[in-house]
């Protein structure tokens, strides 16, 4: 097995510190993403329409899927707030006319949002201009991570004026990406794995000292694989980002639209461009070990609403 380098790049484009990938003999820490059993969570919102929440709590990092359904009048528009961001639904295909209408969303929890109650609040609009509105109380709990100390040249820790100034504008434009909400929906069904055969990844939320330092979290699950092994895309998006980043390396962002982005990085090569739409599965370049890591591997991340969650859920959730 390849020995990977955890602290990557990807999330410097959101998190608070800038923090390199390091030189580091501890093994890295895997496990299989399997459905997580979780207790839903049911509200009455009044006039036959039900609010359902795939858990009534979560855990910084955490994903949850929301759903509405109307049994007998038409919902045309869903506005939903949570921790002060806009939350995008999208609305189910019916099989027939007499099926409830159903409207579904994804809540990403940050994983740094601080751990205490948050108020969901939405507002269904009927056919016949009628706003009802509906809210619920979501516990944030903290997530349970790993942290590491370790001792590191000097270099690893401090990258001179000019690399840090180059980290600091891809950041920005990384937050700008993240930012930008497509208004419809790209993916078509259930997520997958980026790397064919390899269900295993791990250190999401890992956090190093370095040199008595704190770093950012990783906020990706890192995928161990020799170099050149194909990386694909976990779902039907377009690509927005495919370029060489200075702490990711080669690196490839898919907007899957609503707020849903997943991030590729240190690819060895990139076998897309900016603009072209992938579907589920389409090839978008081989793992490698470009950028600030000390062997190769496949970063993957996910961001929801500018919230960095673990992107194993994604499989897990019956999207």
């Amino acid at each position: 097995m390849s020995k990977i380098a955890p602290i990557c790049a990807l999330l410097l484009a959101i998190a608070p510190a800038i923090v390199p990938a390091v030189a580091q003999k501890s093994r890295p820490h895997h496990r299989i993403a399997t459905p997580v059993v979780n207790q839903p969570s049911t509200h009455d919102c009044g006039h036959n329409i039900v609010l359902h929440l795939s858990s009534a709590d979560a855990t910084q990092g955490s994903l949850l899927l929301l759903e509405v359904r109307s049994a007998w009048q038409p919902v045309s528009e869903i506005k939903a707030t949570w921790d002060n961001r806009e939350i995008p639904f999208w609305q189910e295909p019916k099989p027939n006319e007499k099926s409830p209408d159903i409207w579904r969303a994804l809540l990403g929890v940050d994983l740094t949002l601080k751990p205490e109650n948050y108020a969901l609040s939405l507002t269904a609009k009927t056919e016949s201009a009628e706003e009802i509105p509906c809210s619920a109380t979501i516990d944030v709990k903290e997530g349970k991570f790993a942290t590491e100390s370790l001792k590191v040249a000097p270099n690893f820790v401090q990258p001179d004026p000019e690399q840090l100034a180059r980290a600091e504008a891809e950041r920005e434009r990384l937050r700008a990406i993240f930012a930008t909400v497509t208004p419809e929906r790209l993916w078509d069904g259930r997520f997958r794995y980026p790397l064919a055969g390899i269900t295993t990844g791990g250190n999401f939320g890992k956090r190093r000292v370095l040199n008595g330092q704190p770093g950012s979290p990783h906020s990706g699950v890192d995928f161990p694989a020799p170099a050149g092994t194909p990386v694909y895309a976990t779902q039907r998006g377009r690509v927005v980002l495919a370029e060489p980043l200075y702490f990711s390396g080669n690196t490839v962002v898919v907007d899957h639209g609503l707020g849903l982005y997943t991030l590729y990085a240190h690819f060895e090569s990139i076998a897309v461009q900016p603009g072209e739409l992938v579907d589920t599965g389409a090839l978008l370049g081989k793992v490698g070990a470009t950028g600030r890591v000390t062997g190769p591997h496949l970063h993957w991340g996910a961001t929801v609403n500018r919230a960095r969650t673990d992107p194993l859920l994604l499989i897990s959730l019956p999207l």
